[in-house]
C-alpha cells in the first residue's frame, strides 16, 4: 500500500500530475477539488456548502472534507493505494488522515509538494478560468486569497511532514513530462 499527498498552490499542476501518477502506480485519485466540483454540479447538501466557501476564495472546513474523503477511501478498498490531490490542507486534516489512516494500519508514505512562482501560477489560473469556467479561476483577487490562505494553513505542513522523514519538494516549472519524471524519480526511491 503507497499513500502519496500531493501537494502545492493551485494551480502548480496537481491535477494534471495525479493522472499520470495515478496510472503508472495504479494508485485512486482522491481529487477534494473534482469531488466538491461533482457534489456542486450534482447540487448535494455538500455541494451547497463547499460552494458557498469556494466562491469566496475560502477552503472548506476541516470536518466536512475529512468525512467526505474517509467516505471515498472505504468506497475503494481493494486499491493499492491513494493519491491525495488537495488534502490534507491543514495540520488539523493532516492528523485526522494519520489517525484514520491508522485504523486501517495503513500510512502515508510520502507527500510531494509541486513548488513554483506566485506569478507564474497566477497566470496559470486566469488562463485556465477562460476555458473552466470557474469563477475562482477568475479573478486574480479571489486567487490571491487562495494563496495567502494556503501560506497560512498548508504550508505548515512541509514541517509536519518533514519531521515524519515524509517530505519531498519537486521543481513545479518545466513541461508536464519533466515534472512527471521528477515526481517518479522520487516515488521509485520510496
Amino acid at each position: 500500500m503507497i499513500n502519496i499527498v500531493l501537494f502545492g498552490k493551485p494551480g502548480a499542476g496537481k491535477g494534471t500530475q495525479a493522472e499520470f501518477l495515478k496510472t503508472k502506480y495504479q494508485l485512486t485519485h482522491l481529487s477534494t477539488g473534482d469531488i466538491f466540483r461533482f457534489n456542486i454540479k450534482n447540487d448535494t447538501d455538500l455541494g451547497k456548502l463547499a460552494k458557498s466557501y469556494m466562491d469566496k476564495g475560502d477552503l472548506v472546513p476541516d470536518e466536512v472534507t475529512i468525512k467526505m474523503l474517509e467516505s471515498e477511501v472505504e468506497n475503494n478498498k481493494e486499491t493499492k493505494g491513494f493519491l491525495f490531490d488537495g488534502f490534507p490542507r491543514t495540520l488539523a486534516q493532516a492528523e485526522a488522515l494519520d489517525l484514520f489512516l491508522d485504523t486501517k494500519n495503513w500510512n502515508v508514505t510520502a507527500t510531494i509538494a509541486l513548488e513554483a512562482d506566485d506569478e507564474i501560477l497566477i497566470k496559470r489560473l486566469l488562463e485556465r478560468g477562460k476555458t473552466s469556467g470557474r469563477p475562482d479561476d477568475q479573478d486574480e483577487e479571489k486567487i490571491r486569497n487562495r494563496y495567502q490562505e494556503y501560506n497560512e494553513k498548508t504550508a505548515p505542513l512541509m514541517a509536519y511532514y518533514n519531521n515524519q522523514n515524509k517530505f519531498y519538494a519537486v521543481d513545479g516549472i518545466g513541461s508536464i513530462q519533466e515534472i512527471t519524471e521528477r515526481l517518479s524519480a522520487v516515488i521509485e526511491k520510496l
